[in-house]
Formats: C-alpha cells, sequence, structure tokens
C-alpha cells in the first residue's frame, strides 16, 4: 500500500501483550499441529476415509477447546451430480456483540497424498522438527492454516478475555480434492457462515521475513483425457510402422499444447494484464528446482507467467510402467490435465478452448473420451475496503516489515463462491507457507518464525476488529 490514509496503529500495551501470548504459547502451538500432521487425511478417492473424520474430530475439540463459541460441528454435504456425501467439515461460530463485525477465519484440514516415502527425509506423517522447520504433510498446507486461527483466536483471549468481534470457523476437510461440496456447504449453512471479513488461510508470504496479501489466483480446469487408436493390443514387430499405436497419438497430440518456447499454444486462452515485480532468475531457479542448463518456458515477466497467464500440465499418466513394457502396440492411453486459467477468463471457457483444441490436433484419426472434468474460476482481490487495509496494518505490526501484494499461479476456487454468496464481505487471502514450504511435495514444512507472526498477524487483526465500529457502518 502507498495511499497514505492507513489505518491507525495499534496501541503499544496491545501489541506486546498479543505478541507475548503468541510467544508463551507457541511450545503447545507447535505441539497441536505436530498432532494434526500425525492424523494422515488425504480426501483423495482411494484413501480411507476415517482419517478425514479423525482429523475433523481433532480440529472441533481444538475450536470446543477454546470456550468461546456458541457451537462446534462436524458437517457435511452432498456432492452435486452424485450420489456420494463430501468429507467433513468442522463449523462454529460466535455472534458478534455490541454491534461489532463478524470475521469467517477458513483453512482446511485434508492434506495431499504422500507420494513416494523414500524422496521424504523424515516420515511423512511423523513431524519432524529440523532447525527452524517443521517437516511433515499438510505441516504447511494447511493445517498451519488451522493452528494459526486457533493460536491467534487463544492469544486473543489471553490479552483481551473474552472479546466483541464475532468469529466463525469453516475448517474444510475436501479443499485437496477439489473442495467438492463446497458450494453445497455454503448453502446449507449460509446464515452460519454470514461475515463482514473472510480470512482465507491457505497462500504463502513472500519470503520468510516479508508478508503477503493474495490479490489474484488462477483457476483450475482439470480432467481426463483418453486416446485411442485401435480395438487392441498388437506385436509391435509384426504391425509397427503400420498400425498407430495410442502412445505415439498421445506424445504427438500432447505436444501440441505448447510452443517451441513452451509457452501454451491454445487458441481461445487468455491472459490477465497486470503489474509484476521485478524478475529474479536466481530465486525462480531455486524454488523451481531448476537442474543445470534447463531454462524456464514462456515469454514475458517470470511472475507474470506464473500469476497472470495459462498454463497446461500433464500430471498423470496410465501406461504401461518400464518394468512391465512388452513389446505391444498399445491401444489406448490415458492422462491427467491440469490446467491453470489467468483471472478474467472462467473455467468453463478455459476448458472448452482447451478441449476444441485437442479434438481439432487429434493425429491419425484418434479417439478421444473426456472425463472427470473439475473447474474453478480464478479470483481477483478487491484491495480497496477496510478489510485490506486492517489487514496489512495487523502484517506490518505483526512482521515488521511491509507487505508485498502478490498474486499466486495455484488455485483456490472456491473463493469465487464466497464472493458470490457474501458479496458485501471483505475476502483476504493469507497464508502461513513461504517459497520453502514445499508444498504438496515430498519434504513438506513450514518455518516456524512465520508461523508465529503469522499468527501474532492474525491476532493483532481480531484485537483490531474488537474495537472497530459497527458492523452496519463498515460496508
Amino acid at each position: 500500500m502507498t495511499r497514505d490514509d492507513r489505518p491507525a496503529p495499534t496501541a503499544p500495551t496491545t501489541l506486546a501483550a498479543l505478541s507475548d501470548a503468541v510467544r508463551d504459547r507457541m511450545p503447545q502451538t507447535i505441539a497441536e499441529l505436530s498432532e494434526l500432521v500425525r492424523i494422515p487425511s488425504v480426501s483423495w478417492d482411494g484413501f480411507d476415509p476415517a482419517h478425514v473424520a479423525a482429523s475433523a474430530d481433532a480440529v472441533a475439540g481444538l475450536l470446543r477447546g477454546l470456550d468461546v463459541f456458541d457451537r462446534v460441528d462436524i458437517v457435511s454435504a452432498p456432492i452435486p451430480g452424485t450420489e456420494q456425501t463430501g468429507q467433513p467439515a468442522v463449523l462454529a461460530r460466535r455472534e458478534p456483540r455490541n454491534g461489532r463485525p463478524t470475521v469467517l477465519l477458513y483453512a482446511h484440514h485434508d492434506v495431499q497424498p504422500p507420494g513416494d516415502d523414500s524422496l521424504w527425509q523424515s516420515p511423512p506423517f511423523e513431524p519432524t522438527v529440523r532447525g527452524d522447520r517443521l517437516y511433515g504433510r499438510g505441516a504447511a498446507d494447511d493445517k498451519a492454516g488451522v493452528i494459526a486461527h486457533v493460536a491467534a483466536i487463544r492469544a486473543l483471549v489471553d490479552t483481551v478475555g473474552d472479546p466483541d468481534v464475532g468469529i466463525v470457523m469453516f475448517i474444510e476437510g475436501e479443499e485437496e480434492f477439489g473442495s467438492r461440496s463446497f458450494r453445497a456447504l455454503l448453502d446449507a449453512h449460509r446464515d452460519t457462515l454470514a461475515a463482514d471479513v473472510i480470512i482465507v488461510a491457505d497462500s504463502d508470504n513472500w519470503t520468510t521475513e516479508i508478508p503477503s496479501l493474495t490479490i489474484g489466483l488462477r483457476g483450475n480446469a482439470a480432467f481426463t483425457l483418453t486416446i485411442s487408436t485401435l480395438a487392441h493390443a498388437s506385436h509391435s514387430g509384426m504391425l509397427g510402422g503400420a498400425a498407430p499405436d495410442a502412445m505415439l497419438a498421445a506424445v504427438r497430440l500432447l505436444a501440441t499444447l505448447h510452443d517451441d518456447d513452451g509457452a501454451v499454444a491454445v487458441a481461445g486462452l487468455t491472459s490477465h494484464d497486470q503489474e509484476v515485480p521485478a524478475d529474479d532468475l536466481e530465486r525462480f531457479r531455486h524454488e523451481a528446482g531448476l537442474l543445470e542448463g534447463v531454462s524456464p518456458i514462456g515469454r514475458g515477466a517470470l511472475l507474470h507467467r506464473v500469476w497472470a497467464q495459462p498454463a497446461i500440465t500433464v500430471t498423470g499418466i496410465d501406461a504401461p510402467s518400464v518394468q512391465n513394457a512388452s513389446n505391444t502396440l498399445q491401444p489406448s492411453v490415458s492422462v491427467k490435465i491440469s490446467a491453470r486459467v489467468a483471472p478474467g477468463q472462467s473455467a468453463a471457457d478455459a476448458f472448452e478452448a482447451i478441449r476444441d483444441h485437442l479434438v481439432a490436433h487429434a493425429p491419425f484419426g484418434a479417439h478421444l473420451e473426456f472425463g472427470q472434468v473439475d473447474l474453478g474460476n480464478p479470483f481477483l482481490v478487491d484491495t480497496s475496503g477496510w478489510g485490506a487495509d486492517e489487514a496489512l496494518q495487523s502484517m506490518r505490526e505483526a512482521w515488521g516489515a511491509e507487505p508485498q501484494l502478490t498474486g499466486v499461479g495455484g488455485s483456490i476456487p472456491f473463493i469465487a463462491d464466497l464472493a458470490e454468496v457474501f458479496p458485501d464481505a471483505h475476502v483476504l487471502v493469507t497464508g502461513v507457507e513461504d517459497p520453502e514450504s514445499r508444498a504438496h511435495s515430498p519434504n513438506e514444512s513450514l518455518h516456524l518464525g512465520v508461523l508465529r507472526r503469522a499468527i501474532l498477524t492474525e491476532a493483532v487483526l481480531l484485537a483490531r476488529l474488537t474495537e472497530r465500529a459497527q458492523a452496519t457502518d463498515v460496508h
């Protein structure tokens, strides 16, 4: 922010008391986070849903232990278009008093699959502190978000007693699997979730010393694609060179999605015109883990490529493994495609553009089948309101540094739903991750100093909202 109308600073005595409360509670905070990390709450199909249920129970227990909510419930909702019920979420609310505003605190307690255990330096679900980082699946994304909310409320109560600010906690259980029942949960619990400010703690920070407020998120369009060329498998020696196998067709088709620079080459996908911070190629190489001699792909400023341009990635392929390969022409190959959609374009339009491209470029007359389409729209945060002002001021005081307004290449599609259902609310995206967190990857970790500052930021914000004018005056 460069405006001169920044909010008044927090009273020094209040800031110091909150800081002391957060610091004194850090051993408890880390222990509670570690207990959550030990629960392998993978929400994907094929993983035991009992672990997600156990995680929801543990989160509900933490919220009840705060003794500030009027009620704490574990809820679920149907997944539209299916006969399934979504994974359990935890919902809690305390009503505001004396006309104070209400803040909704969001995080999710489900996690990504761990992947190959051999790539982890310590077991993925055994939280391990090495140096100033806590390692484990979900330690950063997003069980740290859950704990940041819990610890911030606890610090607020330690400092000011029973606060007047209204607080809603919404801890989702299937964000990593597409938030398929999210909108149904919103519709079913709209009155309980209603708030003046919505804090989504599921993003990252510029560095371990500089906080970020995320103001732009790409959307996503993910789907499976099956490419078929033959009615059955055949001997590659007898028919190879004349019969087109599905792997050849798949390789050629997928290659058409990008040009020689690695930029997306699909007509109809759009970019968003926005300013980005100056390029730092060495930082990018380090964060991406580029091997020696490997260059970035695409065109334009590096951060513009990952914040404001579309991207297409083949994230999975079903084909015989090298170990089990035989001299066979494959009749069909299936792949998983994940596309990121730039702000300003709907995910549905982006998917249609990609599908049209693939159909038009299918080689050798290959048959294409699309399935498991999952769409989420991009989002741009409005930073002109008082909610962003209060959040940025809280970051300055908690971190002792000027916050960076950033975009994020990843997607949090449900934010668009929150903005649609609660159009008057200030939706703000914060986080406890940093560039070294490696969320979704082996050796995911959380910087404990960032966790402390993120907790303090939220505690300061809650304290400021406790002193704020009536909610009816702040829209």
